[in-house]
């Protein structure tokens, strides 16, 4: 819950909820807790993976991969009214994504990861601008992005990024998102 203050402290508009090893129970009781936080900020909040949890909690929507529960069955159990992410590595993927009912994708690894324990092969900023701009969806630029390649990130063409280690290792989290929304804006505008 702190991390998740801080994030939106900063300036964070979507939290993101990864809590892949975490018991059940104390996973709900935190996803309550951050989406009251992100309801009462103005940000949005998605949880990762788990339809089941982001419903009971009143998130705004969910994230899947490719380990998940198939894009088409969570959009099912969310109805239209929520927010439906799902990682892709291709253009075929963001197709199928929609084709599935989601609303925005993830793509990458744009760079190397140390978050995934077995992560996808890395795309490179050519290969992820090439699939933004054939994608039918907003892309969200995923995989090894922080401070000094989130720029490119916004000029190859994606929506936003998402940053994990960057942001949550920082000493200061709060001014890290600050000066990542301010790297991102300067990519997306050429300056």
């Amino acid at each position: 819950m702190d991390k998740a203050a801080r994030l939106v402290a900063g300036g964070a508009r979507v939290v993101q909820l990864r809590m892949k090893r975490t018991p059940v129970r104390e996973a709900l009781a935190a996803a309550r807790q951050v989406v009251a936080l992100c309801r009462q900020e103005g940000a949005l909040c998605l949880v990762n993976d788990r339809v089941d949890l982001a419903l009971l909690a009143d998130a705004h929507g969910v994230h899947v991969g490719d380990e998940d529960l198939p894009a088409e069955d969570a959009r099912a159990l969310l109805g239209p009214g929520r927010l439906l992410g799902v990682t892709v590595r291709d253009g075929a993927g963001a197709r199928a994504a929609r084709a599935a009912g989601a609303d925005y994708v993830g793509l990458g690894p744009v760079f190397p990861t140390a978050t995934k324990q077995v992560p996808a092969p890395v795309l490179g900023l050519e290969a992820f601008a090439a699939v933004v701009r054939e994608s039918p969806l907003p892309v969200v630029g995923i995989g090894g992005v922080g401070l000094g390649n989130i720029a490119s990130v916004a000029a190859a063409g994606a929506r936003c990024a998402a940053v994990v280690s960057d942001a949550l290792l920082a000493a200061d989290i709060t001014e890290r998102v600050r000066q990542l929304a301010t790297a991102f804006e300067q990519g997306r505008s050429g300056a």
